[in-house]
């Protein structure tokens, strides 16, 4: 089902967690006035953080500010214009914010000397909810120049899930979707549509499509998730779907990697990693130089490493090069999806991945709202 959507949004200054992949400009003074209903761009300007050891002193030492707390998940990507654009999942709100404390996602624009947040009249998430309360979480984002047009087409990967009570871990995940933004030239994002993968069908076997997303030439990899369940098995097997750019929405036009070639058949799509040895539910694939990695932690959240899987087209095989970092969760703090950001401070050899935090109590995360935010470290790439 495809939702049409046209609607001005609003950008709000915050300085929180990550930094631009470019070289910040000078300052632009000007801003769109606020319109009749309230909607304007305003700004604050920062000092970039030129290390991987500032961003993480950055993400300690700022408080809550304007549309953001704290939140998890973080993927990024490079705008044509040298900004970049993160997509957060549920987001806590400071106190005092009107609208609900936590939204299921949020979107962040930094670039041009400003760090602003994507707000809506509402306060409410970046994507909205459906009428009847299904929800997004988003996974991946891609952005696409369009030369012409000046302007950005960015897709977001989402995870289309309901509540099924008041807990933490009270929900179900029904199947995958798509959020489409366009970003003019040093403009505000806005939202286009969205477009719901296939039937609302709570089965972890299915494959999630947009878990990690690449974009080479006119081609784009769709990588999903899925598991068997069953007992000692606690990763997901992933798999690999490629289309075009201009025919992402259109499923009857994607093909499946099956083991020997691309087929229409969804039904026999291939592992290219076991479930039993997998990665996390949500994570990067990405190409570089002509190889391309999968990161993630393996054995989703009780696992305990950050692992890099190498291979050299992208359908596999992908082999494991061992662990690269450990990231551990305890009895009080979880540690989960680690994503990779290859255009953040780029070192040849290397890439900066982030992952989440969170606590078991959802009263750490009011007291201190810091802890619910992304860490970020350098990893050698095999």
């Amino acid at each position: 089902m495809t939702t049409e959507i046209r609607r001005r949004v609003v950008l709000v200054v915050l300085v929180i967690l990550v930094v631009p992949l470019a070289v910040m400009v000078a300052l632009q003074s000007e801003t769109d006035p606020p319109s009749s209903t309230g909607d304007y761009l305003d700004c604050l300007p920062y000092k970039t953080p030129t290390s991987v050891a500032g961003i993480n002193r950055f993400v300690r030492s700022t408080r809550a500010t304007p549309g953001f707390a704290g939140g998890d998940v973080g993927a990024s990507t490079q705008l044509s214009d040298g900004r970049s654009l993160w997509v957060f999942g549920d987001t806590t709100r400071p106190a005092g914010e009107p609208g609900a404390s936590m939204v299921r996602n949020s979107i962040l624009v930094m670039g041009n000397g400003c760090a602003s947040v994507l707000r809506t009249a509402d306060n409410g998430p970046a994507v909205p909810d459906r009428e009847d309360g299904v929800g997004y979480w988003p996974m991946g984002v891609v952005a696409v120049p369009d030369e012409e047009a000046g302007e950005d087409r960015v897709a977001v990967g989402l995870m289309r899930v309901r509540a099924t009570g008041q807990g933490m871990w009270d929900f179900e995940v029904l199947g995958s979707s798509v959020a489409n933004f366009v970003v003019p030239v040093n403009g505000t994002p806005e939202l286009v549509g969205v477009t719901d993968l296939g039937p609302d069908e709570p089965d972890l076997a299915r494959p999630l499509w947009g878990a990690a997303v690449e974009v080479v030439g006119k081609h784009v990899y769709v990588y999903g998730t899925s598991t068997p369940g069953g007992d000692y098995v606690f990763g997901y097997s992933l798999h690999v779907a490629r289309t075009t750019v201009d025919d992402y929405l259109d499923e009857s036009s994607w093909e499946y990697y099956d083991g020997a070639g691309w087929s229409r058949d969804a039904s026999n799509v291939a592992s290219l990693i076991p479930a039993e040895t997998g990665v996390s539910r949500v994570l990067s694939v990405f190409e570089q130089e002509g190889s391309w990695y999968a990161v993630s932690k393996q054995y989703e959240f009780v696992g305990t490493e950050l692992v890099i899987w190498k291979a050299d087209s992208p359908t596999g095989p992908f082999v494991s090069t061992g662990p690269v970092a450990e990231i551990p969760s305890g009895k009080r703090v979880f540690q989960y999806m680690p994503l990779a950001h290859p255009g953040l401070l780029p070192r040849k050899g290397t890439v900066v991945v982030s992952w989440s935090v969170n606590a078991m109590d959802p009263e750490v995360v009011e007291q201190n709202p810091v802890l619910y935010r992304p860490r970020f470290r350098r990893v050698t790439l095999p």
